[in-house]
């Protein structure tokens, strides 16, 4: 009886498909499997899946890829404290709170925008287009606000 999953069944159990597992792969997040000798299958383990779902979750709070690779170090390490991983989560927070500010002040320069556009005539007349086109800090009229 074979002990572990092909790649079909770890991405049916991890609910992603095989491009994302190969791309973790080369992310070096899941090892690969070494081919058997002859003309057998790869199977990964069976924690590969529940690696793979780890993966996506950190992804969806916004940590990225180095990031989850530092987490899964930190994960396999049996002398890692908790105060480490609430750590890397409040910084990740701090950097979410600033990406939010950053939003918000495009959200209101956007809003300024098209509260200043005419909505008809020429696209000369076009403020939206002017203001993108001629900002003299070259930078986004969101940013730095």
């Amino acid at each position: 009886m074979k002990q572990g999953l092909t790649v079909g069944g770890a991405t049916r159990e991890a609910g992603v498909g095989v491009e994302t597992i190969r791309f973790y792969e080369r992310r070096r997040l899941v090892p690969q499997p070494l081919k058997p000798e002859g003309a057998g299958i790869r199977l990964y383990p069976n924690a590969t899946a529940e690696r793979v779902r780890f993966i996506r979750m950190a992804q969806g709070l916004d940590f990225s890829l180095r990031e989850i690779h530092d987490l899964l170090e930190l994960r396999a390490a049996p002398s890692t404290d908790c105060s480490e991983i609430r750590d890397l989560a409040a910084t990740k927070l701090d950097e979410v709170r600033w990406k939010v500010r950053r939003l918000q002040g495009i959200g209101t320069a956007l809003k300024r925008l098209i509260a200043a556009c005419p909505g008809s005539d020429g696209l000369q007349s076009c403020s939206i287009m002017n203001a993108l086109t001629s900002h003299p800090s070259g930078r986004c009229l969101g940013e730095g606000k």
